[in-house]
């Protein structure tokens, strides 16, 4: 694969091709069991407590895709003054509960609750969303054909294999930002694919110095702008799963139009493939439910 000339714009590394294919596998996926058994439809569940009223958008998008794709949403809105066991409570039953097969809780959660603990009371085959210890327990240790993957991690890995190719092996990847939802995570999955993967934090020292090698760099911290040109190689694949609200904008925590060989733009990258793989998640949770086999 040639490599671009510095002096050529950077390719845009849109999510949106990617999120229409998977889209379309789980059309495939649900119209193919209304036909085995009709009146099937799988159940998924937002579990909310707060009183953030971004959230409640969030959620009601969810709702407006999931209407589309004929998958069920309910929401179970505990509101802002839940306590940490009802939470829990809620959690367990929908756990239990045979009709649901996927359990999505929303944050953050009002101050006082403790998101780590909850996830504790989600059955890791019902947690669409991979967050809960079981499903990252069993990434780390190599075993993702039993987990179920956190959806922005399978998206960048999506993302970079469109441009580095299908084998990652000896891919050199740096990952800045080492947050439990995206960095730690992909950490695990790219070295699953032979990746060379660097961390980086906010106390990395000599950060240009140590990017510099990498044939890509993932960044996934919140804090818009905080790659900049200096710190990037032409040769260099750039994906920002980073999400940062500016007055009516929404920005990356990379600046736009880097002089690299590939970036994905915010929004439009990594976000429409997240959505579409969340919902792949939840053909992969009834799967599992029902023991079939699932790639």
């Amino acid at each position: 694969m040639t490599e671009p000339s510095p002096s050529l714009p950077a390719l845009s590394l849109s999510g949106k091709p990617l999120a229409n294919r998977v889209t379309q596998e789980v059309r495939a996926a649900l119209s193919g069991w209304a036909t085995q058994a009709p009146g099937f439809q799988p159940q998924l569940v937002s579990v909310l407590a707060s009183s953030d009223p971004a959230s409640l958008v969030y959620v009601h998008s969810k709702a407006r895709q999931a209407r589309k794709l004929g998958v069920d949403l309910q929401v179970r809105d505990l509101g802002a003054h839940a306590t940490q066991d009802e939470l829990h409570g809620v959690l367990r039953e929908l756990s239990s509960d045979p009709g649901v097969h996927g359990i999505m809780l929303e944050l953050p959660l009002a101050g006082g609750l403790d998101a780590d603990a909850a996830l504790l009371h989600v059955a890791h085959r019902k947690d669409v969303e991979g967050l809960t210890p079981a499903n990252l327990a069993l990434i780390a240790a190599g075993r993702e054909a039993e987990a179920i993957l956190p959806p922005t991690p399978r998206s960048v890995r999506f993302l970079l294999r469109e441009v580095l190719g299908d084998d990652l092996r000896g891919q050199r990847i740096a990952v800045v930002g080492p947050g439990r939802t995206v960095g730690r995570p992909l950490a695990f999955m790219l070295n699953n694919r032979g990746v060379t993967v660097t961390m980086c934090n906010e106390h990395t020292r000599g950060l240009e110095a140590v990017l510099a090698p990498m044939d890509a760099v993932v960044v996934a911290v919140g804090h818009p702008g905080l790659l900049r040109a200096e710190h990037v190689q032409p040769h260099q694949v750039i994906i920002d799963a980073g999400i940062n609200v500016q007055g009516k904008q929404v920005v990356g925590d990379a600046e736009a139009g880097l002089p690299v060989r590939a970036q994905t733009p915010v929004p439009g990258g990594v976000g429409p493939l997240t959505s579409a793989l969340m919902y792949q998640n939840l053909v992969r949770a009834v799967k599992l439910q029902r023991g079939e086999n699932v790639d």
